[in-house]
């Protein structure tokens, strides 16, 4: 089985003032630890990169260095792939946007549900109820 997480829930594994921390922190462990494999999409990543170094959403953002890091840290795991958009990716989108009708904040999550289907990723780690909106993929919602 494979999966991804969503960009909340790396940002709750580091920010120490969100009352879910200690669960996302352990849900970021597991994903570490393998073996699944896991997808860490980059739209995730940036969106992690941009939230958890803005001053304006953390009260003790994160340095770039530090948000790096914590990416590097994941990356350097045997069973963690980064993907991007592939030959395919347009089609895709398309079919994902004719089945939820996204727009505005939709549609970056419209994105990651297309990469997810053109990596044949069906599992997503998020607490976002908005994902349930696509049937191509399940939304776990690991804080429930």
């Amino acid at each position: 089985m494979s999966y991804t997480v969503d960009a909340n829930v790396l940002l709750y594994a580091s920010d120490e003032s969100s009352p879910v921390h200690v669960r996302a922190r352990a849900v970021i462990e597991e994903l570490a630890a393998g073996p699944e494999i896991a997808y860490l999409f980059w739209p995730t990543v940036m969106a992690y990169l941009r939230i958890a170094t803005h001053p304006a959403v953390f009260a003790r953002p994160l340095s770039i260095v530090e948000a790096v890091g914590n990416i590097e840290q994941l990356l350097g795991r045997s069973h963690v792939r980064a993907v991007g958009e592939g030959a395919g990716f347009w089609r895709v989108l398309r079919d994902v946007a004719a089945d939820a009708m996204p727009s505005g904040n939709l549609v970056p999550d419209a994105h990651l549900v297309s990469l997810m289907v053109e990596n044949e990723v069906r599992i997503l780690l998020t607490r976002d109820r908005d994902f349930r909106r696509f049937p191509q993929v399940t939304a776990r919602d690991p804080f429930a």
